[in-house]
C-alpha cells in the first residue's frame, strides 16, 4: 500500500493529499457549471412554457389511466417476480465481480499501471446503459431474463467496482500498517486492514444497487429481456392504459417493500 508520511504524524494515503484551494476555484466552478446549464438549454429543448399550454391534454391523458385495470393481476405479479429475481442475479453476480475489481481501481493499494487500466474498463462498462447491454445479450443469448441479467451484471460490476473503489481509498491506512508490521503479505493485508475497515459501506452499496437493479430490470424488460417490462411495452401500444397504471402500482409497491427491506437488512448487517 503506498503511503506518505510525515514525522509525527500518522501515514496518510497518496491519493487523499490535496493542493489548498484557491479563493476563486468555488466562484469559479459554480460559473463553469451555470454557462455549462445555459449553454446546454436550447439543445436540450427545454420548453417549460409547453407544460403550461399543454396542460389540458396532459390532464386528459392522465385520466385514461383511472381506474387501474387489475384483471390479470396474478400474470403481472408472476412477472414482477422475475424482474427481482433479475435484479437478484445481476446484483450477485457484480458483486461477486466487483469485490476484485474494485481493489484492482484503488489508487492507494495497487500502482498507476494496475489500476489505471481497471478504471477505464469500468469506465466502458458504467458508460454503457443496461437497455445498450441487454440488446446486445439478446443477439447473443436470445430474448428472455438471462439477457436481463447479463445486462444488470455488467453494467453494475462498473458502478459498485468504482464505490468499492473509492470505499477502499479514504480507509486509515494504520490498521494496515499494523498488520504490515506483523511481517504479513499484501493478501493479509487487504484481509484483515482493508476488508474490515469497507466491508459495512461495500455492502451498503451492494443493497441499495440491488434497489436501483429493480427498476432497471423493470425497464429491459421493454427491449426483450424478460420480466414485467416486456408485458409493460405489450400493453403500452395497445393503448391499455387502465392495465398500465395497474403494472405500475405494482412495481411501486415492490420498490417501496424492496426499500424496507433493504433498510432493515443494513440495520443488521451494517
Amino acid at each position: 500500500m503506498t503511503v506518505t508520511a510525515t514525522p509525527g504524524l500518522p501515514p496518510t494515503p497518496r491519493s487523499h493529499v490535496h493542493p489548498p484551494r484557491t479563493p476563486l476555484a468555488v466562484p469559479l466552478t459554480w460559473a463553469v457549471l451555470l454557462v455549462m446549464l445555459g449553454l446546454s438549454w436550447q439543445g436540450a429543448d427545454m420548453r417549460p412554457l409547453d407544460l403550461l399550454r399543454d396542460s389540458g391534454n396532459m390532464a386528459r391523458f392522465a385520466a385514461d389511466f383511472f381506474p387501474p385495470d387489475f384483471r390479470d393481476w396474478r400474470h403481472y405479479l408472476d412477472e414482477m417476480l422475475v424482474t427481482v429475481q433479475i435484479a437478484l442475479w445481476g446484483t450477485a453476480l457484480a458483486v461477486v465481480m466487483a469485490v476484485p475489481l474494485g481493489l484492482l481501481c484503488s489508487g492507494n493499494i495497487v500502482p498507476s499501471w494496475v489500476y489505471q487500466p481497471a478504471r477505464r474498463i469500468m469506465d466502458a462498462c458504467r458508460a454503457i446503459n443496461e437497455m445498450v447491454f441487454a440488446m446486445l445479450f439478446i443477439v447473443a443469448v436470445g430474448l428472455g431474463p438471462f439477457a436481463g441479467v447479463l445486462a444488470i451484471w455488467i453494467h453494475t460490476t462498473g458502478v459498485l467496482a468504482k464505490l468499492f473503489a473509492e470505499a477502499v481509498e479514504a480507509i486509515d491506512p494504520r490498521p494496515v500498517e499494523g498488520v504490515r508490521a506483523t511481517g504479513a503479505g499484501p493478501v493479509a493485508e487487504i484481509v484483515y486492514g482493508v476488508i474490515p475497515q469497507v466491508l459495512p459501506l461495500w455492502l451498503s452499496f451492494a443493497l441499495y444497487r440491488f434497489e436501483s437493479n429493480v427498476r432497471s430490470a423493470s425497464v429491459v424488460g421493454i427491449v426483450g429481456a424478460g420480466g414485467i417490462g416486456t408485458v409493460l411495452w405489450e400493453i403500452i401500444r395497445s393503448f391499455q392504459y387502465g392495465q398500465t397504471c395497474a403494472v405500475m402500482i405494482i412495481i411501486i409497491v415492490f420498490v417501496s417493500a424492496i426499500d424496507i427491506l433493504s433498510a432493515q437488512i443494513r440495520k443488521v448487517l451494517v
